[in-house]
């Protein structure tokens, strides 16, 4: 492996799965000076060859070991099935590469842990691809509370709701398994990443949370968008999730996270939070399809109604992921262990906090 990393030098990385997020981070990477994507690994032959002919990738493997073996490599992309991410990341940080993984971290914070030592233990980064806290629109809203505007947040509620967005009903996305859990594990991370970004990093205390699996079982919630509709795994995870959390320092945060319902037929991503000197709403209809969402400000001065819009811009999206985990390694080994994957770590142990919550009918502390 290349011991050094240079913005002079080009860093070469592998994606290890192809579907749409591998191509996410295919097009991201190669909108990058000194970043060259020398290898692929993927199942789907015929998919793998189309992308080495348009991109114009050296090698290409069926197998992710066998691209683990290439001693060129600086680096990894991990796109694959949820079940995968622990073993792959592993092997890869074993083999002196940065990670660079798609969410969440694992199926659980167990196997997280397993990844984050790995990471450690090789003095390597590992992050994890919680692309939407880097929305335009949720960035501004950052800065909204940073400032000051809105006095100290004390409650928010947050959530990604589908209709009929059950992904490939009978697929590993909805195999326990597999995949770890249902919407909860899948978009919820993501509400639940933003939600806590937005709000500071508070320590979460405990939760207490609650999982229906009403329409998926029954092969209802998916459509030709997010579904092939193939039952050849029994559903077992559920289809729609909520968690009251409670936050170091009397916070509260109320997170929702559905892929089927009976609601409107656009997805919704919002977030509400409400303190002590004002609070403010950002609605995205369509979800990750809409690049900036109704975001505003409710708030006073010296008692008159002083509510605004505040101008937000598209995010980068993986294109942003990407960009900060590239600049990390271009940063040097002073900073590699600041990214250890251990904040995707803390969002893991509260989803598993919020399933055991579920099973056992009780809030449980973390």
């Amino acid at each position: 492996m290349n011991e050094q990393h240079t913005d002079r030098q080009v860093l070469r990385v592998g994606v290890i799965g192809i579907g749409w997020a591998g191509q996410q981070h295919i097009e991201a990477y190669r909108n990058i000076d000194g970043v060259e994507v020398v290898a692929l690994a993927g199942m789907e032959a015929g998919l793998l060859a189309e992308l080495q002919g348009r991109y114009g990738i050296r090698d290409c493997f069926a197998g992710w070991e066998e691209l683990l073996e290439l001693e060129d490599l600086d680096a990894v992309s991990v796109a694959v099935p949820t079940f995968l991410h622990a073993p792959i990341a592993v092997a890869a940080l074993n083999r002196g590469l940065h990670v660079l993984s798609e969410k969440p971290i694992a199926r659980n914070g167990t196997e997280g842990q397993q990844m984050v030592d790995a990471a450690r233990r090789a003095g390597r980064v590992l992050d994890v691809a919680f692309n939407h806290r880097l929305r335009g629109d949720i960035q501004t809203l950052k800065r909204v509370i940073e400032a000051g505007d809105l006095g100290r947040p004390y409650y928010a509620k947050a959530s990604w709701l589908r209709r009929e967005g059950i992904p490939m009903l009978g697929s590993w996305f909805t195999s326990r398994d597999l995949a770890g859990g249902g919407p909860l594990a899948d978009i919820g991370v993501h509400v639940l990443d933003y939600a806590l970004h937005l709000l500071g990093e508070p320590k979460v205390l405990s939760v207490s949370a609650s999982v229906h699996s009403e329409l998926g079982p029954r092969g209802r919630g998916g459509n030709a968008r997010y579904t092939a509709m193939d039952t050849s795994l029994a559903f077992d995870v559920e289809d729609f999730a909520s968690a009251f959390i409670r936050l170091e320092g009397g916070g509260t945060l109320v997170l929702e996270a559905g892929w089927a319902s009976y609601r409107e037929t656009e997805d919704l991503m919002d977030f509400t939070v409400y303190g002590t000197d004002g609070g403010a709403e950002l609605r995205s209809v369509g979800a990750s399809n809409t690049p900036v969402g109704d975001l505003r400000v409710f708030t006073d001065k010296d008692g008159v109604n002083a509510d605004y819009v505040p101008a937000a811009s598209p995010g980068l999206a993986h294109q942003g992921v990407v960009d900060s985990f590239v600049g990390t390694i271009r940063a040097g080994a002073a900073v590699w262990g600041q990214h250890d994957g251990s904040l995707a770590l803390t969002r893991a142990r509260v989803i598993d906090a919020c399933y055991r919550s579920a099973a056992e009918y009780r809030e449980v502390v973390l």
